[in-house]
């Protein structure tokens, strides 16, 4: 059997290609989504704390982009929806909530809710390129946040607001498959039969 010899050119081109595959993280997928209009969680919860309840009115949630033209994740909540939010648990009782939700509650379907869900989140496969490639090892990094709040509206008058959610999020997922892109045919081939 004769054994190839190469140049110290080829050598240095095939060193070169294994090292860029194996430490090119540049070419590892990442995923983003992005609020239109908060670019941080205090922007999002200053906007939120400046409404005034039994004060601010539905102009003021549209100069502020808190409507759902403007925030696409918004859940627009009917009177049932409210109710069973605020009622519905059995855990207070209407005399427990506050102004805004007794009121909101007396409207009935004249009272509206939003529920919006607005977040930054960035996920990012980070790591060497080649045992990625070949689902051996995957290291995946989400950056960012999650801001939520609820919004009652009756008669075009913000009656309660409230907010929440995640001012930090920073998590990191490890997947090691030993078998790399053989992992899943265990289960497929079970599956099959």
């Amino acid at each position: 059997m004769a054994t190839r010899i190469f140049s110290c050119s080829e050598t240095a081109i095939i060193c070169f290609l294994a090292s860029s595959l194996s430490a090119c993280s540049s070419w590892l997928p990442k995923a983003e989504n992005e609020s239109f209009y908060f670019h941080s969680f205090d922007q999002a919860r200053i906007a939120i704390e400046s409404l005034e309840p039994l004060k601010s009115e539905l102009k003021d949630l549209i100069a502020l982009k808190l409507d759902p033209q403007n925030q696409p994740n918004t859940v627009i909540l009917s009177f049932a929806d409210i109710s069973k939010k605020f009622v519905g648990s059995g855990v207070l009782s209407k005399e427990d909530l506050g102004p805004g939700v007794s009121t909101c509650l007396a409207a009935r379907d004249a009272c509206r809710g939003w529920d919006l869900n607005i977040s930054k989140i960035d996920k990012k496969r980070t790591g060497a390129f080649f045992p990625d490639f070949i689902n051996y090892r995957r290291r995946t990094e989400t950056k960012g946040w999650r801001f939520n709040a609820l919004i009652l509206i009756v008669d075009d008058v913000v009656v309660y607001r409230s907010w929440g959610g995640q001012p930090d999020v920073y998590e990191v997922d490890h997947q090691n498959n030993p078998l790399g892109p053989l992992q899943d045919i265990g289960p497929a081939i079970i599956n099959t039969h």
